[in-house]
């Protein structure tokens, strides 16, 4: 009976045991889970998804890293509002990505335009490809020039005051990227993979059809033809939006875990944004569910010479009816 009793006393014991390890290694997966979930979401950040980590060590770096990231504007707020956008009470907002072609000391230009609306009560997201060659008043210069002009004259303030007025929209937020340095993000999350639908070379690389593992160099590479494209810039800016699709992709899976320092190098040292880090957290908070109903919106025009210059030119209808939408989403009208 006392053996019987031994026997049952070791038997729960055990089974205790291996509960307790089955629940440790249940939360050691769970934890893993989340901290690869936030750190994808430190990548689409980036791209205005989300942010931050969990693990206090990992925490602390993407803290530092968007530290790093922050340069205000001269304003406060956008003149086409009344009131800042308030992230508790879910308003929409506004943010202009910026990818600029800066190659040594000299400033650059915005090599795309890309404006996302966001509205959480709907749970949506409007992207907007502004061609770079768009015709467009250059605010702040006093005359009519290529769009993506404005920064090279003005920087980010002066880009940003142009496609409101383009567009007749508040900017709230800005993420500046630079394109020669967004090789160096593909890199840190292992390289990416895109379907391409046009056979070409460029640069020396020939980029064949069908399913590509790129680095970031090439990935680069792919990202800026455009002439050998017959759709000529929408080309270029559907692979763009492929790159950052891939690097997305990539920021998500677990492998990114054990490369989170690279990564969060590579966005401090190529990206700038009026985002605090605060800021961000409010937005992975309150309007992440957004990003699951994204909407692309080309802008239509016709292009043609002016001049002996190349210029995309927007048609005044066009660009109401998109700056209604673009309203409309807002809650502006």
């Amino acid at each position: 009976m006392m053996k019987d009793t031994y026997y049952l006393k070791d038997k729960i014991e055990k089974e205790e045991t291996a509960n307790m390890e089955q629940e440790r290694r249940r939360r050691k997966r769970k934890s893993k889970k989340k901290t690869g979930f936030k750190i994808a979401l430190t990548i689409i950040l980036l791209l205005i998804i989300g942010v931050g980590a969990y693990a206090f060590s990992v925490y602390s770096s993407v803290a530092n890293t968007f530290n790093r990231t922050h340069e205000p504007l001269d304003r406060t707020k956008s003149e086409k509002r009344a009131e800042n956008v308030s992230f508790s009470d879910k308003d929409p907002l506004s943010i202009l990505l910026l990818g600029v072609d800066q190659r040594g000391a000299d400033r650059g230009r915005s090599d795309s335009l890309i404006l996302l609306t966001v509205n959480p009560e709907k749970q949506s997201v409007k992207m907007v490809s502004i061609p770079r060659d768009t015709r467009t008043e250059i605010i702040g210069k006093g005359t009519k020039d290529k769009i993506n002009h404005a920064y090279a004259f003005g920087g980010v303030d002066m880009s940003i005051k142009t496609v409101e007025n383009f567009l007749d929209v508040p900017i709230d937020y800005y993420v500046q990227v630079n394109m020669e340095g967004f090789k160096d993000i593909v890199d840190a999350v292992g390289g990416v993979t895109v379907n391409n639908s046009l056979d070409f070379t460029y640069e020396g690389h020939h980029f064949e059809k069908g399913t590509l593992q790129l680095n970031g160099e090439n990935a680069l590479k792919y990202s800026r033809m455009r002439y050998e494209d017959p759709r000529g810039d929408f080309g270029r800016q559907e692979r763009q939006r492929q790159i950052i699709q891939a690097v997305i992709n990539e920021g998500a899976s677990m492998k990114s875990l054990t490369n989170y320092g690279s990564i969060l190098d590579a966005i401090g040292d190529n990206v700038k944004t009026n985002l605090t880090f605060d800021e961000m957290k409010e937005v992975q908070a309150n309007y992440k569910e957004a990003r699951h109903n994204l909407e692309q919106i080309q802008v239509n025009g016709t292009g043609g010479k002016m001049n002996g210059v190349y210029y995309y030119n927007v048609p005044e209808s066009e660009r109401t009816e998109l700056s209604t939408t673009l309203q409309e989403h807002l809650n502006l009208n």
